[in-house]
């Protein structure tokens, strides 16, 4: 059995407790900053407020000062902070980890800085000490995942991807159960390009929603099946591009990383709420500040974090704004308030 941490109290860090606690294995819970509610609620009752679910008793909460204790002696870290919060990781992990500790991000997102994008493990690893970073080995797990699932014990399927097929293998063993099934990979640009950009697109299907409340009844109650999945289908499509441009491989476009974790996050969550509130007619700022105004939007936040790279990629040549027009779209929508109008006739341009 081994000692495992997993880095951020929120309902994704906690719910893959879950596993790791059926498994045998030591179990450490890290908040951070933020967490500091949780981990007490979790002290006192056992009892995760936002995930619904009781911690089991073998999992061991860490208050955020508490950090360097609980990394003391573990044999894995798995990361569960948001986006947000992987620079702050980044100093937490130099602070108090042994370089020689593999860590496992669950974290979804890219970074860009203005002429480049970059997957979270590559920005993870660059605002660790150096002399550190080269030492760190990073894997990162990707696909279908919905917190309250697993922590039901759902059948869930996921990759871990990373560029050690070894230590992929020995931490794919701490972690599989009979209800979590991981595959490998060591297309880690690739999966990480897909979970990311999920969140995203999931905001543009769910502007679907939103558009069929504000239209009026048809006498057969036609629902909009058929326009979201042209949605989908064009998401899936811009997915397959980005990941080509960024050097990874497009099988993972097509299983669990892409095709399955897309599906997935559209069918609930932040990121589909804030598409129907977009598609009701509400500004992205109007319904963030008045109707979402705790909660973190990862399609929204990717949007912002990378749409001013998108746009200097685009103007200057180095991608095909005539393969991307949802991406625009929604980077339009987020960044600069437009409207949300789907470019229809532009869809599929280099199939």
């Amino acid at each position: 059995m081994a000692k495992i941490l997993i880095l951020g109290a929120g309902v994704m860090g906690t719910a893959i407790t879950v596993p790791m606690a059926d498994n045998g294995h030591t179990v450490r819970l890290g908040g951070t900053h933020l967490d500091g509610d949780i981990i007490e609620e979790i002290h006192a009752s056992r009892f995760h407020p936002r995930l619904g679910v009781q911690v089991a008793d073998t999992v061991t909460p860490y208050t955020y000062d508490r950090l360097g204790e609980a990394m003391d002696g573990v044999d894995l870290v798995i990361l569960g902070v948001n986006s947000q919060g992987v620079d702050w990781a980044a100093d937490t992990l130099g602070t108090w980890l042994s370089p020689q500790v593999p860590v496992a991000l669950l974290t979804k997102g890219l970074a860009g800085d203005g002429q480049k994008l970059h997957i979270l493990p590559e920005v993870l690893r660059q605002g660790l000490p150096r002399g550190y970073r080269d030492q760190m080995q990073l894997a990162a797990i990707g696909g279908p995942s919905i917190a309250s699932e697993l922590a039901a014990r759902r059948h869930t399927c996921v990759v871990l991807a990373g560029s050690d097929q070894a230590q992929l293998d020995r931490i794919a063993a701490l972690l599989r159960t009979p209800y979590y099934h991981l595959w490998t990979s060591t297309d880690i640009v690739g999966v990480e390009v897909c979970v990311a950009l999920k969140n995203l697109y999931a905001l543009a299907v769910g502007l679907v929603a939103g558009w069929r409340e504000k239209e009026d009844e048809t006498h057969n109650a036609a629902a909009m099946h058929n326009t979201a999945s042209a949605i989908f289908a064009q998401a899936l499509w811009e997915i397959g591009y980005l990941v080509d441009y960024l050097g990874g491989q497009r099988r993972s476009v097509y299983t669990l990383p892409g095709a399955g974790d897309l599906y997935a996050t559209c069918q609930s969550g932040r990121n589909s709420h804030m598409g129907r509130l977009i598609g009701l007619g509400m500004s992205y700022r109007h319904a963030k500040a008045h109707y979402m105004p705790e909660d973190t939007v990862e399609g929204a936040e990717l949007a912002l974090a990378i749409g001013p790279t998108i746009e200097a990629l685009l103007a200057g040549g180095k991608l095909d704004g005539a393969a991307l027009p949802l991406l625009r779209a929604v980077v339009d929508v987020v960044c600069h308030e437009a409207a949300p109008e789907i470019p229809w006739e532009t869809f599929f341009a280099r199939v």
